[in-house]
């Protein structure tokens, strides 16, 4: 691990358990700390002394100022720990030795890459993501899913594990079934017309006006029926329309998922996970167990259905239907198993496309010659998911833990994320055709609630190019000097990508999202552009430095006293802290709430020193070095929030 404060944390654990030890308190295995509100207490405080009072029988602060007495020898030989001191309120607070903490961490720092953990120590996680129905383009609300998803890749790679992105395409179930009917008994034409892409033609138009009509006529419902057991049954005019269709959706779902930065290991089929037999045979075990229960009697009559555990919301769940069809529940249970590696990996796997990157996406296929696994099944997986799903997933768990007698239970987890909806000034710049309808969903016209059967929805691609637009306008205001259009047209791209994903992974997961396009654009503020700002503005002073060598001046950063530099070098040195807390939370907020306070306090730090003017060299080499540090480490931050630093914007 690269020195940082957690340094510090744990060498004045240590210091603290050992001095409880020696005052005969040797129950106390684990230390909680906090950071003090007022910084001139110190940097941690430990409770401990709370905790042992009334066991002891004494005050806290009568505690406290015992441990601090018993650990100054200790403190005394300590590089990190410049004062442990007990206060009479019970707390025991301890100090950082910032001048050494500053020397270590910016010699390192200030060269290169900063913050690195080995937390995974190379194992394997499979992380599925986006995971889209293949007949519709993604709206804003799936954007949460690939932010999330891709953002949590990149830490846990970063983290030392061996991560593998999977993307589940459900390319048989019903939304399939329902642009099918759409394309096969409606008249709607394979192509769709002038420039729209073939994703949005096929979910906004099709699919939209499909699910209108199975409420005029009932007769479609029969043929979605059809459609849908002729795509199980692999009927040879049915199958063929699906791979042709889902094949042009996802092709166009990936073009929108690279623009928003996210990058793909394979595509699972699950019309490969049916005619693998994987489904049925799983089918058969659940029943061998008990876990399925054929229903005799009620409206639930002929299915075959699954209770679960300690489970008192809704109904039990239907896995198959009374015509024979499997729900979309039992199409997520093998591939479930699969990925708990409790059963058998049945796939052939070949290159489905090449993507931005240089790197390949491969695919699952059946009765392939290509047998070898390219993917660690049975390691830990982590799936996202909508939280509407929760009660889906607790499902899954339940029945993979009876699969396995528990033994996968933990290998299997899912992160569920609340819904983003729309403020209704950019639902009404998006989508003025259907502004009413969508005021009409939210009750009060302050936050609009998306609904994709009901086609009041915004498409990802259209709140990209609204962003965008918008990225634009300001760009060029701020730039009057620069005539080329290709870098305004990159840097607002860039932008608005940031303030998509920066605005979607700073919220706690539970939270619903309400996006606004202008508040996600402020320079100022918790946003994705002011990330950005910081790190241009990191860069153009790096820049006037040119050519110029680098002084000779020897620095101990003992001249960087002042308040600003000394909580910029905390901050700094707090880097690994927030990406461990990220993994284990699996919450991208920390590693977002994290890059925010190190750009205000860089930005604090800057406005209240001078650098390329400073006249003393070691202040000035000092200084310096303290902007490559905090450069090197905003562009980890921003690398893995997904978002590309930019030099000027």
């Amino acid at each position: 691990m690269e020195l940082s404060f957690q340094e510090f944390v744990n060498e004045s654990e240590q210091i603290v358990l050992e001095s409880l030890n020696q005052l005969g308190y040797s129950s106390v295995n684990e230390l909680a700390w906090l950071e003090p509100p007022d910084s001139t207490l110190g940097d941690l405080a430990f409770r401990v002394a709370f905790d042992l009072a009334k066991s002891l029988g004494k005050k806290p602060g009568e505690i406290a100022s015992a441990i601090s007495e018993r650990s100054k020898d200790r403190v005394a030989s300590s590089r990190y720990i410049l004062s442990l001191e007990g206060h009479q309120s019970g707390f025991l607070n301890a100090k950082i030795n910032l001048r050494n903490l500053a020397k270590d961490v910016l010699e390192r720092a200030a060269e290169g890459s900063y913050g690195k953990i080995d937390l995974g120590h190379g194992s394997p996680v499979l992380i599925e993501h986006t995971s889209v129905n293949p007949n519709k383009a993604l709206h804003v609300g799936h954007l949460r899913n690939v932010a999330i998803g891709d953002c949590l890749n990149r830490v846990f790679r970063f983290s030392g594990y061996d991560t593998y992105v999977l993307n589940y395409i459900d390319d048989s179930g019903l939304q399939v079934a329902d642009i099918i009917v759409g394309f096969n008994y409606l008249g709607f034409p394979k192509e769709s017309t002038g420039n729209e892409k073939y994703d949005h033609y096929a979910g906004d138009t099709v699919y939209v006006t499909v699910t209108k009509k199975y409420e005029t006529d009932p007769t479609l419902r029969e043929k979605q029926k059809f459609v849908l057991k002729s795509m199980e049954s692999n009927d040879s005019s049915i199958s063929k329309i699906r791979l042709e269709i889902t094949d042009r959706i996802l092709k166009e779902q990936l073009k929108t998922c690279w623009r928003f930065g996210a990058r793909y290991d394979l595509f699972v089929y699950e019309s490969d996970i049916i005619h693998s037999n994987l489904w049925s045979t799983v089918f058969q075990t659940l029943k061998d167990k008990g876990i399925a229960k054929y229903e005799t009697e009620g409206k639930l009559a002929g299915c075959w259905i699954v209770s679960t555990a300690d489970e008192v919301e809704g109904e039990d769940k239907v896995l198959v239907r009374s015509d024979g069809t499997a729900t979309y529940v039992a199409k997520d249970i093998p591939f479930a198993a699969l990925k708990a590696g409790v059963v058998s990996d049945p796939f052939s796997y070949s290159i489905y496309v090449q993507q931005p990157d240089g790197s390949n996406i491969l695919r699952t296929e059946i009765n392939s010659e290509n047998k070898t696994s390219p993917v660690p099944w049975g390691s830990e997986s982590l799936t996202l998911i909508d939280t509407r799903q929760a009660r889906l997933q607790r499902i899954i768990q339940y029945i993979l833990s009876i699969f396995s007698y528990g033994i996968n239970e933990s290998k299997y987890k899912f992160v569920g994320y609340a819904i983003i909806s729309l403020s209704s000034r950019t639902a009404s710049a998006l989508a003025p055709a259907y502004e009413k309808d969508l005021e009409g969903e939210s009750g009060d016209g302050k936050v609009v609630t998306m609904s994709g059967r009901h086609g009041t929805y915004v498409n990802a691609d259209d709140a990209m190019d609204l962003v965008k637009s918008k990225a634009l306008e300001e760009t060029r205001k701020r730039n009057p000097e620069i005539n080329d259009p290709t870098w305004f047209d990159n840097v607002a791209e860039k932008v608005a990508i940031s303030a998509l994903r920066f605005g979607i992974l700073k919220q706690d997961l539970d939270k619903m999202i309400v996006f606004d396009s202008e508040e996600s654009l402020k320079l100022i503020g918790e946003t994705g552009p002011y990330l950005l700002y910081t790190y241009a503005r990191t860069s153009s002073i790096i820049s006037k430095l040119g050519s110029e060598r680098r002084s000779d001046a020897m620095s101990e950063y003992t001249k960087l006293d002042s308040l600003e530099e000394m909580a910029l070098i905390k901050t700094i040195s707090k880097f690994s802290i927030c990406i461990e807390k990220t993994v284990k939370n699996l919450a991208p907020k920390w590693l977002a709430h994290y890059s925010y306070s190190l750009c205000e306090s860089f930005n604090s730090f800057y406005e209240a020193h001078r650098v390329l003017q400073e006249p003393d060299p070691e202040v000035r080499e000092s200084r310096i070095r303290l902007i490559r540090a905090s450069q090197n480490v905003l562009r980890s931050c921003l690398s893995l929030l997904g978002i590309e630093a930019l030099e000027r914007v």
